[in-house]
């Protein structure tokens, strides 16, 4: 009775493992492959990403830079005489630098000018300049512009001066008019065209500097002469 349970054990145990090598292998639940695909699509390594507009800005910025450095000049100056500046100017074109001189009016002040307004006829206004003249008041006739056959009675530096004028004047009969004049300061500087700055250099500023006492130089846009003072 032993050995046939025995038996039954052994039966038993070679079914099991009979049954499970003939039984089908199951396949693996696996994504479909485009799916996979798919996914890679949308995976991208830091490096591959792209910069956005960097590349364009610094194409843009560079141009301007080099434009703005192009549009600024040399300037060496001032001279109070044209002569002087023309005689730096030619040294410069000697050593193929390209240079111009320009003149430059700066205001310097306020003028006061007083006078009388011009009459009806010169002929009047011919004996008006007699009877001041005869009163010791310096006084010329006006012989252009909008004023003309008027007489003028001096330009004043300062205001209390040409309000003493008119003061006297007005004690005599007269009635004075007073007007502003802007008074210019003209002076002449050099420009060294932006072709040529670089070969302006330390040197040869040194040697013009040696040669012409006080000479400046500065570097101003090219169009900008007449911020120059």
């Amino acid at each position: 009775m032993r050995w046939f349970l025995l038996l039954l054990l052994l039966l038993n145990a070679f079914y099991y493992v009979w049954h499970q090598q003939q039984a089908p292998l199951r396949a693996k639940e696996v994504a479909p492959a485009s799916s996979y695909q798919g996914a890679r699509k949308d995976i991208r390594l830091l490096s591959e990403a792209e910069s956005p507009r960097l590349p364009a800005r610094q194409s843009e910025v560079e141009p301007q830079a080099a434009a703005s450095e192009a549009a600024v000049c040399l300037f060496l100056g001032s001279f109070e005489e044209e002569s002087r500046a023309r005689v730096v100017e030619q040294r410069l074109l000697s050593l193929d630098i390209q240079a111009e001189v320009h003149s430059i009016d700066a205001a310097a002040g306020v003028e006061y000018w007083v006078y009388l307004p011009p009459l009806a006829s010169r002929q009047a206004s011919l004996r008006q300049l007699r009877e001041l003249q005869a009163r010791r008041i310096d006084s010329y006739i006006i012989t252009q512009g909008e004023l003309a056959n008027g007489i003028s009675l001096g330009i004043f530096p300062r205001s209390d001066s040409a309000d003493s004028v008119m003061q006297r004047l007005r004690e005599v009969g007269y009635e004075p008019q007073m007007r502003e004049l802007s008074r210019a300061h003209r002076s002449f500087w050099v420009r060294v065209a932006p072709e040529s700055r670089r070969l302006a250099d330390e040197f040869l500023l040194g040697r013009l500097a040696g040669d012409f006492a006080g000479l400046q130089h500065q570097l101003m846009p090219c169009e900008g002469v007449a911020l120059l003072q």
